[in-house]
C-alpha cells in the first residue's frame, strides 16, 4: 500500500529583488555611502533625518512632517510586511497619514521584497516606484545615524548611478523648505468631516489624518482648514481649535503665528496644539523656538508631565523645540523630554490653551497619551456649557 502523498503548505512565489541598480547617498560634509537603488531611479536632495521606530514605515512615509526630507530608518529590516492597497480618493483610510508619500527619499539597511502580511497587496519597492520616490538599500544605517547624531542633520543627495556627478546634484529634485513645503502639505480649502458635536477646527499645516480620526472616534466633527485660511471666521463656527503637526521651521510660518496670536487675544474656547502646533502656539504667545541638533523621530521618546510627575513613552517627529526660558509669565512648561531636557509641551495659566510636542494620535506606536484628546474635548464641553 502506497503511503499518502505529503502535502506541503503553499508558499508565496519568491519575487526577484528589484534592488539591483547602484545608487548612492552623499552628505554635505562629503560622507558618501554606496548601495543599491529601490523605487524610482531619480536624483533628489533634502535634509537627511533618521527615525528609530521598529515598524510603521507606511505611516512614516505618508506623514506630511517628513515632506522634503530624506528619511533613514534605523531598524535594519524594511519591506517585510509590504504595503496595503492604495487608499480611496478623498478618504481617511488608515494606516496612511495622507494621500501620498511625503518623503523625498528613503534609506534602509536591508530591503525585503518578498513581503508577508494579510493586508499587503504590493511591495515597498512597487509603492515607491508608483509614486516616483527613490530609495537606497545595502548601506550601513548605523554608521549613517551616528554621523547625523555627531554632526547634526545635514543636506544630502540620493543619486542613482545613471545620474551621478555634479550635474546630477545640481539638477536633483528638492522642496523649498521655507515657503513651498507649507503650500504642498496643506489642503486647498476647508473640508468638513462627521456630523457629531462638538465641532473642532483643525488648523492644517501638514496635519496627519489620524488627528482627524482621533477626533471623529470620540464623537466630534472636524472642520479641517489650511493654515492660510481666515481662521478667525472659521473659529466662530467651532467649539475648539486643534493646531496640527507639519514640516519645517515654525518661524517660516509667520502668517499663521500672527493669526494664532490674534486668536489668543480674543478666543476663550480651548486651543490644543500638537507637534508643530506646540511651536506655533509658543511663538504666538511670545516665546522662542530653536533647531535641535538631530531632532526627535521615533516611537520611544520618554516624556514627563511636570504637574503629575507621571512619565509616558511617546511617538515624535520634529526638528525644532520651544525654548522654556522664553515663555512669558502667563505660560508654563507642561512636559519635558527625559532624554535631553527639551520642552515637550506648554500651557496657559489663565486660559484653556495648551499644547504638546509629541503625537498623542500616533499609530502605530505607543498610545499612552491618547487621553489628551479626551481631556481636550472635556474642556470643550465644559466651556460650551457656561
Amino acid at each position: 500500500m502506497n503511503a499518502p502523498a505529503l502535502r506541503l503548505p503553499l508558499q508565496p512565489p519568491v519575487r526577484p529583488d528589484p534592488a539591483h541598480a547602484l545608487a548612492s547617498l552623499t552628505l554635505e560634509d562629503g560622507t558618501a555611502m554606496h548601495g543599491r537603488g529601490i523605487g524610482a531611479a531619480k536624483a533628489v536632495r533634502g535634509e537627511v533625518v533618521f527615525n528609530t521606530a521598529m515598524a510603521g514605515y507606511v505611516e512614516a512615509l505618508t506623514d506630511p512632517s517628513y515632506c522634503g526630507q530624506i528619511l533613514v530608518l534605523t531598524y535594519p529590516l524594511a519591506g517585510n510586511y509590504g504595503v496595503p492597497p492604495p487608499r480611496r480618493p478623498e478618504s481617511l483610510d488608515g494606516p496612511y497619514e495622507s494621500g501620498r508619500i511625503q518623503v523625498q527619499g528613503l534609506v534602509v539597511q536591508n530591503y525585503v521584497e518578498a513581503y508577508s502580511h494579510h493586508a499587503a497587496c504590493r511591495s515597498l519597492h512597487e509603492w515607491l516606484s508608483a509614486e516616483g520616490i527613490p530609495g537606497l538599500t545595502g548601506v550601513d544605517t548605523r554608521f549613517l545615524t551616528k554621523r547625523l547624531r555627531e554632526r547634526g542633520t545635514m543636506q544630502g543627495w540620493l543619486l542613482p548611478s545613471s545620474k551621478s556627478g555634479p550635474e546630477a546634484r545640481q539638477g536633483a529634485a528638492a522642496v523649498d523648505m521655507r515657503e513651498e513645503v507649507f503650500r504642498i502639505v496643506a489642503p486647498r480649502g476647508p473640508v468638513r468631516y462627521g456630523e457629531g458635536k462638538p465641532t473642532i477646527l483643525l488648523v492644517d499645516a501638514g496635519a496627519k489624518d489620524n488627528l482627524v480620526r482621533s477626533l471623529l472616534g470620540r464623537g466630534a466633527s472636524v472642520l479641517r482648514a489650511p493654515w492660510h485660511a481666515d481662521l478667525a471666521a472659521l473659529a466662530g463656527q467651532s467649539d475648539g481649535i486643534l493646531i496640527g503637526n507639519g514640516p519645517g521651521d515654525p518661524k517660516d510660518l509667520a502668517p499663521l503665528v500672527g493669526q494664532v496670536r490674534s486668536l489668543l487675544a480674543s478666543y476663550r474656547k480651548p486651543i490644543f496644539g500638537v507637534c508643530l502646533g506646540n511651536q506655533i502656539l509658543a511663538l504666538a504667545a511670545g516665546a522662542d523656538t530653536y533647531k535641535l541638533p538631530y531632532g526627535h523621530r521615533g516611537v520611544n521618546q520618554p516624556v514627563q508631565d511636570l504637574l503629575t510627575r507621571r512619565c509616558y513613552v511617546t511617538s515624535q517627529n520634529h526638528g525644532y523645540a520651544v525654548r522654556d526660558q522664553s515663555l512669558p509669565r502667563d505660560w508654563e512648561p507642561w512636559f519635558v523630554n527625559i532624554n535631553d531636557g527639551s520642552n515637550e509641551g506648554i500651557r496657559s495659566r489663565h486660559h484653556p490653551h495648551f499644547s504638546v510636542q509629541f503625537h498623542p494620535e500616533a499609530s502605530p506606536g505607543p498610545q499612552d497619551t491618547g487621553f489628551l484628546f479626551d481631556d481636550f474635548l472635556r474642556r470643550v464641553a465644559s466651556v460650551a456649557q457656561r
